[in-house]
């Protein structure tokens, strides 16, 4: 399946879990119900500031609308905040990440 189609999806997905119409959904994030459709079904890929505008609205992070896979992740700031700290532990080579992993167990101990 292409990127666009599963980004469609996954906000597809989201949107009726939240139970918003696409109207609705196409409204609160300022584009058009045409346009909505295209993304949704993976005719069109949405420009970044769409892609921010649509997170924000389903109060995921970005990511969880690329994902292929089961991807469970807390709605809102927490899931912001883990999304951003899963990237920056994600850019460490193994001896950084197992120093970071001591230092969160020393502040949650």
């Amino acid at each position: 399946m292409s990127l666009a189609k599963t980004f469609g999806s996954n906000v597809r997905h989201y949107r009726k879990a939240r139970g918003m119409n696409q109207v609705q959904f196409a409204d609160a994030v300022g584009l058009s119900l045409a346009m909505m459709g295209k993304i949704e079904r993976g005719e069109t890929a949405p420009s970044l500031t769409s892609v921010e505008k649509i997170a924000a609205e389903l109060d995921v992070p970005e990511a969880v609308l690329f994902a292929t896979g089961t991807m469970t992740v807390p709605p809102g700031e927490r899931g912001r905040l883990l999304q951003r700290i899963n990237i920056q532990l994600s850019k460490l080579n193994n001896n950084d990440l197992a120093r970071a992993a001591r230092m969160l167990t020393a502040l949650t101990d």
